[in-house]
């Protein structure tokens, strides 16, 4: 089964299953980010499902050269069942379609199972340093 762009209608439900996997942090707002990929010209929301019920979701964006995948979440209970790999491979084919042939994902370094998943998928450490400052920060 294809991913599915999510809607409006599906802010509970994602950020229930954000909440569940744990891909986020508790100064994150989720539903804030949810609405703001909805709304961009060039992010989304992509969901697959997993037995007719939502298995996981991903944010996927771009910026004309590269594609980002974040807030990668498989509900708990769907873990090991190839629903994290169908997920990275739409979020591939959402990128492919704009033309992106390069991805990054935002994997948090204590999140040891995710990070230890992800290399059987073909992904690797790009050997970078990521460095950020939050806009609220003083």
């Amino acid at each position: 089964m294809p991913a599915e762009e999510q809607t409006v209608d599906d802010e509970s439900a994602t950020v229930a299953l954000w909440e569940a996997a744990g891909p986020t942090r508790p100064w994150n707002d989720l539903r804030a980010d949810f609405r703001r990929a909805l709304a961009g010209p060039a992010s989304s929301v992509l969901g697959v499902r997993d037995g007719g019920a939502k298995g996981g979701t991903a944010v996927v964006g771009e910026d004309g050269h590269r594609g980002g995948l974040s807030y990668v979440g498989v509900e708990p209970g769907r873990q090991g069942r190839g629903v994290g790999r169908r997920l990275v491979d739409a979020v591939e084919e959402w990128l492919r379609a704009r033309g992106v042939q390069r991805a990054l994902l935002v994997v948090r370094r204590e999140h040891v199972a995710a990070r230890g998943l992800y290399p059987s998928m073909g992904v690797t450490d790009e050997d970078v340093v990521v460095l950020g400052r939050r806009r609220d920060a003083r």
